[in-house]
């Protein structure tokens, strides 16, 4: 790729790469990622929707730093009086607003003086993934007035970030339809095998196919306590092994 990153945004790019290669529900990777991204792209608030095409309205919104009363007036009535981010959505590549309207324009809009410069976004710049011709996702990153504008280097950046979180939202997409979820939700799986949320959660990361290495970078616990938490769910859920819990799980 060849662009020069500095070492806490090499680390950011190391967390969010590894985030993505964890396969969850789609809502849960679009939230998992907002911190990193942050980082990675020295933003200042970052928010995730999916495209509902029946309904033509961004939904299951996840976001950092933002004013949730503000995010309930984007829903209500913002969005549907938006002039960028439809703009922005028909692009299938990195794209900086000032790419679809002029900063000096967009700041005499209503959209950005009754929405966005309340939580103070200014500088912003967008990333759509399709599968095929649906838009399953978005990453909406913004900068406040003061940091400056995001350059070429973190568009290039943000295109090979968002092949990676495209196919991640794939995969999730995939796993989630091809999975039941309630089966899988934490709190479900310990009130059906008297396990605490812990090991419910290690449980369903296991059922998933995480590696107990992955467990604990998802959990931030030691690798030893994920086996801890294992050895329990094994006994109290009564299979010989970690290969027996996906399948009692799913049953």
């Amino acid at each position: 790729m060849g662009i020069a990153l500095s070492a806490d945004r090499v680390s950011a790019l190391l967390r969010l790469t590894r985030a993505l290669a964890h396969v969850r529900e789609p809502a849960e990777l679009r939230s998992a990622i907002g911190r990193d991204v942050l980082d990675l792209f020295e933003a200042d608030y970052f928010a995730s929707y999916e495209w509902n095409a029946e309904t033509k309205l961004f939904e299951s919104g996840v976001n950092l730093n933002m004013d949730p009363a503000n995010l309930a007036r984007y829903d209500g009535y913002y969005q549907q009086h938006d002039p960028i981010t439809f703009k922005l959505q028909a692009r299938r590549r990195a794209t900086a607003v000032v790419e679809v309207m002029p900063q000096d324009e967009l700041t005499r809009t209503e959209f950005f003086n009754d929405f966005l410069h309340k939580d103070g976004l200014w500088w912003g710049m967008n990333f759509y993934a399709y599968d095929g011709a649906r838009n399953i996702g978005d990453m909406r990153i913004w900068r406040s007035e003061k940091r400056g504008n995001f350059g070429r280097r973190d568009l290039m950046l943000l295109d090979e970030v968002g092949r990676a979180f495209t196919s991640a939202l794939i995969g999730a997409r995939a796993q989630s339809m091809a999975t039941p979820s309630s089966r899988l939700d934490p709190r479900r799986v310990a009130d059906r095998f008297a396990l605490t949320v812990r090991e419910a959660e290690v449980a369903v990361l296991i059922a998933r196919g995480f590696r107990d290495a992955q467990v604990a970078d998802e959990l931030r616990i030691s690798v030893t306590t994920v086996r801890t938490h294992l050895g329990r769910v094994i006994d109290k859920i009564g299979v010989p092994s970690r290969g027996g819990i996906a399948a009692c799980l799913l049953t």
